[in-house]
């Protein structure tokens, strides 16, 4: 008996695309980029639309798989899928043309200009400080760029100097550039990157602004980033 192959399934880019043809859905992949968990409720405030709404908009990027949802309790949390779909938007967003939003209040121009300067993209740190300690890793010889980038021996030796222990056992590359939709340069991402950024979490070299993604580094991290990387953040 003669067997069928199956069809061939090719990508339904447009149904991807779909996804984030909306503002609605596209403010909350960008807002879900602090890689933190949050509720329909917070991110309708964030929008600015009614709950009902907010929730019609993360059914569908659920179902399409850039977000993850948990319920604990009553509530129903939703993170961005996986580094993956979080690198997809960021790279999307350096890609995006630039709108020109007035500030509406002096609030809104300082949180915009703290996010440019340093934030977390997911799990690993973006902005000029991303992007400053990804050239800075450069100039030293961590990383390589020659057939894509790739993270030397000494780089590896470095991070192990720090404390910084990659995972074994991932399918997440060890290092992977992300472009900054700030900067329009590449930053650090990958396991190396997301390691990196929780390092300087843990040892008090950054700390959040409040409740953005934006951070700010500290004296201790102002240091180490000196010590280091011969670094001296703005």
């Amino acid at each position: 008996m003669e067997h069928r192959r199956p069809y061939p399934e090719d990508p339904d880019l447009a149904a991807l695309a779909g996804l984030l043809a909306d503002n609605t859905r596209a403010s909350f992949c960008l807002a879900l980029l602090d890689g933190r968990a949050w509720t329909a409720a917070e991110l309708a405030r964030h929008a600015g639309v009614a709950a009902s709404t907010a929730t019609g908009h993360l059914n569908l990027l659920v179902a399409g798989g850039l977000l993850a949802e948990q319920r604990q309790g009553r509530h129903r949390y939703v993170r961005l899928a996986d580094a993956g779909a979080a690198e997809l938007v960021e790279n999307l967003a350096s890609m995006a043309p630039r709108r020109v939003v007035p500030p509406r209040s002096l609030s809104a121009a300082s949180r915009a200009a703290a996010l440019a300067r340093a934030r977390t993209c997911y799990d690993h740190l973006a902005g000029a400080l991303g992007v400053s300690i990804t050239t800075a890793m450069t100039d030293r010889g961590l990383l390589d760029w020659e057939h894509g980038l790739a993270l030397t021996a000494g780089g590896a030796d470095w991070l192990a100097g720090l404390g910084i222990a990659l995972p074994s056992a991932t399918r997440r590359p060890p290092v992977r550039s992300c472009l900054d939709w700030t900067e329009r340069r590449p930053h650090l991402a990958g396991a190396a990157g997301a390691a990196l950024c929780g390092h300087a979490f843990r040892s008090g070299w950054i700390t959040r602004t409040g409740a953005s993604r934006a951070v700010t580094v500290t004296e201790a991290g102002r240091s180490a980033l000196r010590d280091h990387l011969g670094l001296v953040p703005g």
